[in-house]
């Protein structure tokens, strides 16, 4: 069975609500026909309704059990204007002012999100990524004893050799452009949670760098050595399954006759399934180059430390990879709610009723 058929099949047994953000977008309508035909949950289109009826119509998807929000006219608009009016960021802004931010479909979901009203959120087909993260950066809390927001990518490639039978995560490839040694040592440890949690298996972090164990001897090397100590050290005091190693190149990390060479006895090398890269243009280049020349199915940006599920997508996303996303973010949601329950349930908890949908 294929990773993403696996989170398909838990998903159906604990359906979610999840809000996607540009709603006219054909690759985002046919991922949210797919989301319901697929029994995952419910799913909420942004936008103005004619518009997204047109849009729909024009590519013969059915909206059927959708859920159609427009921002300018929703119910719930002078409740988020209120609420923003409140944070300390927006503190004495103008009603048309922040009616002016909230009415944006990014800034909209994020609140929706941060309500309640929908378990977990998913946009970036056709928007940058500063436009999708900067609400919801603002909008949604850190977890607790979380510092710095990440994210990362879930991988499966052909060769079930590697990995977990050909399942990666790839952190962090989309927010942090140069982490520090507390940053690598958090993405490590969040990257690694997140991994168990969708494959069930215990995470091999490998913390890659151009060096192994001490081959090179730099600044950036001594880093990524630091980062994983403290890594380790983490894991141990919250107790969380999984192996730490670095630094490690990647062939180490993933290739046991190499590993035999060049790390042995190392715990990850050789096994590696959670790789996380020294940085932002290492991370970016590599789950893309896996991704379009090794044939590999790509699931993310999905966010890190946040204590709601939120993912931003690749503008080069397929239907496929944004029904995935979508339920990768929700089954996040059902271990935020186990976690965190007084979380508690939005409005939007069964499908709406024929009132609400089309």
């Amino acid at each position: 069975m294929k990773f993403i058929e696996s989170v398909f099949q838990k998903l159906r047994n604990h359906p979610k609500r999840v809000v996607f953000l540009e709603g006219t977008e054909p690759r985002v309508l046919y991922a949210a026909a797919e989301f319901v035909h697929l029994q995952l949950g419910i799913a909420v289109l942004l936008g103005k309704r004619d518009e997204i009826e047109a849009a729909a119509k024009k590519i013969n998807v059915s909206l059927k059990k959708i859920l159609i929000i427009d921002p300018e006219t929703a119910e719930d608009l002078p409740l988020f204007v209120r609420r923003l009016a409140s944070l300390s960021r927006y503190k004495g802004i103008a009603e048309a002012d922040a009616r002016k931010i909230v009415t944006n479909p990014n800034y909209f979901g994020a609140l929706m999100l941060q309500n309640g009203q929908v378990d977990g959120l998913v946009g970036g087909a056709t928007s940058n990524s500063g436009s999708i993260l900067r609400p919801l950066f603002q909008l949604i809390k850190p977890l607790a004893g979380i510092k710095s927001i990440s994210s990362c990518i879930i991988l499966q490639v052909p060769n079930q050799e590697h990995g977990e039978n050909g399942v990666f995560t790839f952190a962090d490839c989309g927010v942090i452009p140069n982490p520090n040694i507390d940053q690598l040592a958090t993405i490590a440890l969040e990257s690694a949670r997140l991994f168990r949690q969708l494959t069930g298996a215990t995470p091999r972090v490998a913390m890659l760098s151009y060096s192994t164990k001490g081959s090179a001897q730099t600044q950036d090397t001594e880093k990524i050595v630091a980062a994983t100590a403290l890594a380790k050290q983490l894991l141990f005091d919250k107790k969380q399954l999984g192996e730490v190693d670095g630094e490690l190149q990647v062939d180490t990390a993933l290739i046991p006759e190499i590993a035999a060479i060049k790390a042995p006895g190392s715990p990850v090398a050789g096994h590696a399934n959670v790789l996380v890269f020294p940085d932002l243009n290492s991370g970016n280049i590599a789950v893309k180059l896996v991704h379009r020349l090794a044939g590999g199915e790509a699931y993310g940006q999905i966010l890190l430390g946040l204590d709601k599920p939120a993912a931003d997508l690749s503008r080069g996303a397929s239907v496929h990879e944004i029904v995935g996303v979508a339920a990768i973010v929700s089954l996040q949601a059902i271990e935020y709610r186990r976690l965190y329950p007084e979380q508690g349930a939005g409005r939007y908890d069964t499908v709406p009723s024929e009132a609400h949908a089309v």
